[in-house]
């Protein structure tokens, strides 16, 4: 899929590319499969902010994915390829032999017609969804359990993939988009390719505006604050940070801050931790 710029009717849009969607087949979501999304503008249960810089936005409705592929064995066609509001990968709406529709998470080069199957004796093929037993060693997969029966959870975004390092014992050692090599239990399931929409990665905004229909608000550098709103606030003029780091607007250091419980039960699980980015 390509990505496509725009003329320059102001320097913004200069400056902004978007994806052209030439491979999306359909543009009304399928409405069985949809459900309300309620919007909490970063606030809890209280009403207090508790995340930052998030409010309006357009309004969506909530694409209900399934995440769990347990139909098994039952072969489903691929009816139409949707864009997804919600995330930035693609996904498909596909057709199960008993009649059944389904969502699921696209795969980069999935088209439509195309058979997926779910099951542990199935084809490498992608779009395919397997224990991790079933699945050769240096395979490229995604939505992966963390958990058997629980549903994918990692390698959802688009353009991102895993890989199959090695299996030994009840663990296979897979090594994530960031780096990080860790250990899933062999019977978790995952999906094999890679995730649609890879151009995502090189798309520019281009202009504060559609940052807002995302639903992200205006963010305020600390050095434009007072002292009392900022460690990084006052000073006359453009005055340096004059800390040993920089700091959240909470004292906390901000670069490099190690927030991970030091005894966290999952440690166990990671083999090396995900390399710095340069």
């Amino acid at each position: 899929m390509a990505i496509k710029g725009y003329r320059p009717t102001s320097p913004a849009r200069r400056q902004m590319t978007g994806t052209d969607f030439s491979e999306l087949t359909k543009k009304a979501p399928e409405k069985s499969l949809l459900s309300t999304k309620k919007k909490h503008s970063g606030r809890n249960h209280y009403g207090r902010i508790t995340v930052r810089h998030r409010g309006g936005g357009n309004r969506q409705k909530y694409r209900v994915i399934d995440w769990k592929r347990n139909k098994t064995d039952i072969p489903a066609k691929v009816a139409a390829l949707e864009y997804d509001p919600n995330r930035t990968a693609f996904i498909a709406l596909i057709v199960y032999a008993d009649g059944e529709k389904s969502y699921i998470l696209a795969p980069h080069n999935l088209k439509v017609g195309d058979i997926v199957v779910s099951g542990k004796d199935v084809d490498i093929v992608a779009g395919n969804c397997l224990p991790l037993s079933s699945i050769p060693v240096g395979t490229q997969i995604h939505n992966i359990e963390m958990n058997p029966g629980h549903g994918g959870q990692l390698v959802r975004s688009a353009g991102t993939s895993a890989q199959l390092l090695a299996k030994e014992g009840r663990y296979a050692t897979i090594r994530m988009p960031s780096g990080e090599v860790r250990l899933v239990l062999q019977n978790c399931r995952a999906v094999i390719g890679v995730v649609s929409n890879p151009e995502n990665e090189i798309k520019k905004i281009g202009k504060a505006g559609r940052k807002r229909h995302l639903g992200r608000r205006p963010h305020v550098r600390g050095s434009a604050m007072n002292p009392v709103d900022h460690p990084h606030g006052g000073g006359e003029g453009k005055a340096p940070i004059g800390l040993p780091s920089p700091m959240t607007p909470w004292g906390k250091p901000n670069h490099g801050y190690r927030t991970r419980k030091r005894n966290k039960s999952t440690d166990r699980l990671i083999i090396r931790r995900r390399r710095k980015k340069r």
